[in-house]
């Protein structure tokens, strides 16, 4: 891995028109770099700065143009946290804000990561890009399909570079696979499965209301989700499990996996969805999105299998999570590990012998987010959204995709899309489309 580094980091200085003739600590890094000259750089503001956002602040901070200048945050506690955090970096410290409003009037900041929970997203995005800054927003882009569509439309009209957090676009393996499946080897595919199996995941155990942490602007907090009394569970890292911000692990891994499965098949929109699942394994836990979960999407000539399970970690193939390809040659596997090739065999002269070579477990090569984090860069740098890895729009398919998949379970039916209309034939299911905005907030206009 240090290895790694230096080569990433030499690369990245190259790029700079320097060199680092010795191994550094991750402080000396930062100061050593501002031998760049001030109109090379590129100012950040991070906006939720606690889980994901900080990582892609600190992948983004691997590169020696980026400085990060401002940190926008609900809690002070991990605004005080990341400032250290960043000072020990880049010997800096960057501004501080509650209102992520505030930093995006900071006309320094080129670029801002979103990384706040789901249901904030859109607004940030949209509010971001009209205020002139490129943005890395984190997935799942949104919390309903009305947001998802809103978001490709800010960025269209306002011609910002715009980069989803779904970094499996940027792994080696994923690219290899891709490549194989679109080569045609594997044969007709009829079914393709995603899946996540998260066996770390414990009940969230059931905790009374209370007073919001000192330091926490719990109703900035809320935005436009629902007015509700602060509750641990609901706070932090646990948002996830609860639908009034996000949508379980249906959008939480789904949209990495259902990206890849949709990209390399070639599709963006299914025919019908049907889910079935509930909360089998912690029925009784606080948590209000299915634990368990089975969802079948139809698309032409094919379907596509999803399903997550928590507590338990008995996935398909043996993997926790992944993506299989199942095709009449052969089955191509691949996660985060890497990818491999299963063939089918058939007889010959009585011998059984496989339909296509067998493809061993291959890994994959380099840090995928550092290197999603350079895609962005390099985007930004030319000003060319063709160059992103995951665009904005690429980002929609997924979560759009990955709603759809909630709404069939919400519905309890098997629900139709239309795609010249851009609804469902159902109108319960439409209703579950719109995004409802409280407590003052409104729903961008674009």
């Amino acid at each position: 891995m240090s290895s790694r580094r230096r080569f990433i980091q030499n690369t990245m200085l190259l790029g700079a028109g320097l060199t680092m003739p010795t191994v550094l600590t991750a402080a000396d890094f930062g100061r050593y770099t501002r031998k760049i000259k001030p109109s090379d750089q590129l100012n950040y503001g991070l906006i939720g700065c606690k889980g994901m956002g900080w990582s892609n602040m600190n992948a983004h901070l691997k590169m020696p143009q980026v400085n990060c200048v401002a940190l926008a945050d609900v809690d002070q506690s991990v605004l005080d946290q990341r400032t250290e955090d960043v000072f020990k970096l880049r010997g800096t410290r960057p501004k501080q804000y509650k209102d992520y409003r505030k930093l995006l009037e900071d006309q320094d900041i080129d670029i801002v990561i979103i990384g706040t929970p789901d249901h904030w997203h859109c607004l940030i995005m949209c509010d971001a890009v009209s205020a002139g800054k490129n943005v890395y927003v984190e997935k799942p882009i949104a919390n309903t399909i009305e947001e998802c569509q809103l978001m490709v439309k800010a960025q269209e009209r306002y011609g910002k570079i715009v980069q989803v957090g779904q970094w499996q676009r940027s792994g080696s393996q994923y690219a290899q696979a891709i490549d194989y499946v679109k080569s045609g080897k594997l044969g007709q595919i009829r079914l393709v499965k995603c899946w996540a199996y998260q066996g770390w995941m414990k009940p969230v155990p059931v905790l009374p209301n209370g007073p919001a942490p000192a330091g926490v602007d719990y109703k900035m907090w809320l935005g436009p989700a629902p007015d509700r009394p602060f509750n641990p569970n609901r706070f932090h890292f646990n948002f996830r499990w609860f639908w009034d911000y996000a949508g379980g692990l249906m959008t939480d891994w789904g949209v990495h996996e259902i990206d890849i499965a949709l990209f390399a098949m070639g599709v963006s929109a299914p025919k019908s969805v049907m889910a079935s699942g509930g909360k089998f394994a912690y029925p009784d836990d606080a948590s209000e999105t299915p634990d368990t979960l089975q969802t079948v999407y139809e698309y032409d000539g094919f379907n596509m299998l999803w399903e997550h399970a928590t507590g338990i970690d008995g996935g398909n193939y043996g993997t926790t999570e992944g993506i299989a390809f199942i095709g009449n040659n052969a089955t191509l596997v691949v996660n985060r590990g890497g990818w491999k090739v299963i063939p089918e065999t058939e007889s010959k002269d009585g011998v059984k012998v496989p339909k296509v070579p067998e493809v061993p477990h291959t890994p994959g090569i380099g840090n995928a987010l550092d290197l999603h984090a350079i895609n962005f860069v390099e985007a930004v740098t030319a000003n060319d959204p063709s160059l992103l890895n995951c665009a904005i729009q690429t980002g929609s398919i997924a979560a759009i995709n990955a709603q759809m998949g909630n709404i069939a379970y919400k519905t309890g039916k098997k629900i139709y899309w239309n795609a010249d209309k851009n609804q469902f034939t159902d109108k319960e299911a439409n209703q579950l489309i719109k995004a409802h905005y409280h407590n003052g907030w409104e729903l961008p206009k674009i």
